[in-house]
């Protein structure tokens, strides 16, 4: 179930958004289907809308990672509408339709200081019997380091010796994270500051994470996806996005 769920996510995304194809968006169950996308109206005929509207801008969509955990699947998107944007999807099932969406986006931006885009990397899912402990490390790390802005514990969860940085800001030297963790704007507070980790998901070696915070004192939602080895950090992805005020959402669902 878990493959054919991937292939109908893919489906949905691929065939809905660049040939606004309706038969891909059957796969929503429109009389339960609750939308966390602020700017999106509810059930498959908000999406279909969406995507008709889409695919008249000759859109490309590249999916680079697809993962299933449970009665999740997330995906890791490459999106060239107007603009390139990259993309975290959530979607959750109930038997063979998706019922509830999640996702996160951030214009592409250049590579970063150690010449790693935001796409680029290892794409394969192993250690498929690890996947409870390396979330639970995750889960940990997100609360001892991005949460609790404690960068001495870095060493705790990351390779330091061989670590992939995807991050625009950051680079694959861990200093620059912990230089990241304790900028301050100039009222002392934090440049960034994850306030709340509300869900976690995982597949063997992947871990995704979705959090809410405060950067540059902007409600912000943080996606991060890190993939690790024998226990630590070995790589990490992530999309920042602004979470628009209530007055302008097209549901009221919330964005967690």
């Amino acid at each position: 179930m878990s493959e054919q769920r991937k292939q109908w996510i893919y489906d949905l995304l691929k065939k809905g958004i660049e040939h606004g194809d309706p038969e891909a968006v059957k796969v929503v169950d429109e009389t339960q289907y609750k939308q966390h996308n602020p700017m999106t109206k509810e059930g498959d005929v908000g999406l279909a809308e969406l995507f008709a509207k889409l695919a008249k801008t000759n859109p490309h969509v590249e999916i680079l990672r697809i993962f299933s955990d449970g009665d999740y699947v997330f995906a890791h998107t490459e999106y060239d509408f107007s603009s390139v944007k990259i993309c975290f999807e959530v979607f959750r099932f109930e038997g063979d339709k998706t019922v509830e969406h999640w996702d996160n986006l951030e214009l592409k931006q250049p590579n970063n200081a150690s010449g790693r885009s935001m796409i680029d990397g290892e794409t394969k899912v192993a250690d498929l019997e690890k996947t409870e402990s390396n979330r639970e490390i995750v889960i940990n790390l997100v609360n001892q380091v991005l949460i609790g802005q404690n960068p001495e514990v870095i060493p705790l969860f990351f390779n330091i010796t061989d670590y992939t940085e995807h991050s625009p800001e950051l680079s694959n030297d861990l200093d620059s994270l912990k230089q990241a963790l304790c900028k301050t704007l100039p009222d002392g507070s934090p440049y960034v500051h994850y306030q709340t980790l509300h869900r976690t998901f995982a597949e063997g070696n992947f871990v995704l994470t979705a959090c809410e915070g405060l950067r540059v004192g902007v409600h912000t939602a943080f996606y991060d996806l890190f993939r690790l080895e024998s226990g630590k950090v070995v790589e990490h992805w992530d999309t920042v996005e602004e979470i628009p005020p209530r007055e302008i959402w097209n549901n009221q669902n919330g964005k967690f």
